[in-house]
């Protein structure tokens, strides 16, 4: 998915969290409604980065859409744009994406299953609602930043039709990232990590346990769902500090929510647009490499996207001033 905002600012984090603190912090982050391609095109729930955190680990982007009916319009429609630096994740509840990359992939995702895209130095992508479709789309899409030591790799492409689910009385956990309960995702990982949907029944309540090395967050995708008694709408999410060994999830009807944590991600990011890098000549030579193959004649870097019927998708103007590091919350800010 594209950060399609024409003027993006700049989201930068550093140093990990906050120590001393006598118990784990417990935040309630909203989120903020953008268009997906324009504004006459589907809206979507942006929940990281956020003004007062920016990232869960190495999960620095959170968006959130649906459940949309399909029949007044043309549902999901992002051209091909670039990345580098991270992973996207995406994931459905209801409905179907076609995804076409620079790789040569075309493929759906639906419903239970991982489309798992690694950018590293550079790859382009698109997604689109299919002209074969459900009446309705719900689903998120996610970032995850890599490390140093892998972001400037290879381009690569997995989809997981068979991921790992831990069933209870309260409800049923699938495992999407990493590790959870004992079980773990086939999905390629660059840093310690865990994703998973948890879909509670009517009156449900699971107790999920947590790495206390971790941080985590619990991301609603239905409500109500609460959330160590917290009380969370569709789109908001309950970001846990670190230390905690468990969290518990209910629900009075059925309900979906959406568990991510990590380490804490120790590396100086710079993200800007569809880039996350470190610096801020890093994002300008990203833009302008972009820039060259979309309007020349011959895809280098990023690569052209095969079966897309359509322009590839601008860059914004340059950012208008120099991006600098901050720190990855308002609350470690100096």
């Amino acid at each position: 998915m594209s950060n399609t905002e024409p003027d993006p600012a700049e989201r930068t984090v550093c140093d990990g969290p906050p120590t001393g603190t006598a118990e784990p912090r417990a935040d309630l982050l909203e989120p903020r409604d953008v268009p997906l391609g324009g504004p006459r095109a589907m809206r979507v729930r942006r929940t990281l980065p956020h003004r007062d955190l920016r990232m869960v680990g190495a999960w620095c982007f959170v968006d959130s859409y649906g459940p949309t009916d399909l029949g007044g319009g043309p549902g999901m429609q992002v051209p091909p744009h670039p990345h580098i630096g991270l992973q996207t994740v995406s994931w459905l509840l209801d409905g179907e994406i076609l995804h076409q990359d620079s790789l040569g992939n075309a493929r759906l995702v639906r419903p239970g299953q991982l489309n798992l895209m690694t950018a590293g130095g550079g790859i382009a992508h698109s997604e689109q609602t299919p002209a074969e479709h459900s009446p309705v789309l719900h689903g998120v899409q996610l970032w995850i930043a890599q490390p140093e030591r892998d972001r400037n790799g290879p381009a690569h492409f997995e989809q997981h039709a068979d991921l790992p689910v831990l069933t209870e009385d309260g409800g049923r956990i699938t495992v999407i990232n990493g590790e959870l309960g004992g079980a773990t995702s086939p999905a390629r990982a660059y840093t310690p990590l865990v994703g998973a949907e948890i879909a509670l029944r009517p009156g449900g309540r699971l107790r999920l346990p947590l790495r206390p090395d971790f941080e985590h967050a619990v991301l609603a995708l239905s409500d109500p769902v609460e959330v160590d008694g917290t009380a969370l709408t569709t789109g908001s999410l309950l970001h846990l500090g670190e230390g905690r060994r468990e969290v518990l999830l209910s629900a009075e009807s059925a309900s979906r929510a959406l568990l991510i944590g990590g380490a804490p991600f120790d590396e100086e990011l710079v993200m800007w647009w569809n880039f996350v890098a470190r610096t801020h000549e890093e994002v300008v030579e990203a833009r302008r490499d972009w820039e060259a193959e979309r309007t020349g004649p011959s895809p280098d870097r990023f690569g052209a996207v095969p079966g897309y019927d359509g322009a590839a998708l601008p860059a914004p103007e340059p950012p208008r001033a120099r991006l600098r590091a901050r720190p990855r919350a308002r609350h470690l800010e100096r």
